[in-house]
């Protein structure tokens, strides 16, 4: 009992006895086994009885559901002037970052101690390859002289890009000025759309440049045309 209800009592030897069978009577009918154990379900099936409602079936159990692999997308970036597109080259350091394998091949833009061994790694998981050439190409491969090394360290470029895109070991790549490198004769269209049609299906694969064939626009998932500064 609580304690403001045995206060409102007077002691024992002051009340008169015909009011303590009473208070014994009262309080060992509030110590019943009715009252201490109430069974919440029959209290509830009671209550849905008496407004003339029923409980609901237990359902089955459904079936797990199991995750879906990301559709990766071929896509296009493409502006009139060359250049490096920096909103693709930060969406690939940002993937990096956030542990996706990234690789990033520039054909035409090549520098010291470069090719398919002196790939560069950043953030971790991003590699970043350039043809062992000293500079920029920008002359078609006919052009060149005959000694001319550049046209073999672009395919060799080209080749890795190949291997990996077959391997399935990528998330991400980009392949900067394959376009504008299929125009001046130093990749094969045929081998680049082929290749391309064989990358894994949660593969992204980002092209960019100022030439894009249009086969390759029509492969395309997503264009962007960017009209003014990169």
């Amino acid at each position: 009992m609580s304690r403001a209800l045995l206060s409102s009592f007077s002691p024992l030897h002051l009340i008169p006895a015909g009011f303590v069978g009473a208070i014994e009577i009262f309080m060992t009918a509030s110590l019943s086994p009715s009252h201490r154990s109430v069974d919440p379900c029959m209290t509830d099936h009671r209550s849905q009885e008496s407004d003339g409602s029923r409980s609901l079936a237990a359902v089955a159990d459904r079936r797990l559901l199991h995750l879906v692999a990301p559709e990766g997308q071929l896509q296009v970036y493409t502006a009139p002037y060359r250049g490096s597109f920096s909103v693709v080259l930060s969406q690939a350091l940002r993937a990096a970052g956030l542990g996706s394998r990234v690789l990033v091949a520039q054909f035409l833009k090549g520098g010291v101690d470069q090719g398919p061994d002196g790939r560069v790694h950043l953030c971790g998981r991003l590699e970043w390859l350039r043809p062992a050439v000293p500079g920029c190409l920008s002359e078609p491969a006919s052009t060149l002289a005959v000694n001319s090394s550049a046209p073999e360290a672009v395919e060799a470029i080209w080749q890795e890009c190949r291997d990996r895109i077959l391997a399935s070991d990528l998330d991400q790549m980009v392949l900067d000025e394959v376009g504008l490198a299929i125009a001046l004769g130093y990749l094969n269209e045929a081998d680049v759309v082929t290749t391309l049609e064989q990358r894994p299906g949660s593969m992204d694969v980002i092209l960019t440049g100022s030439v894009m064939p249009s086969i390759l626009m029509a492969m395309a998932d997503q264009v962007t045309e960017l009209r003014r500064g990169f």
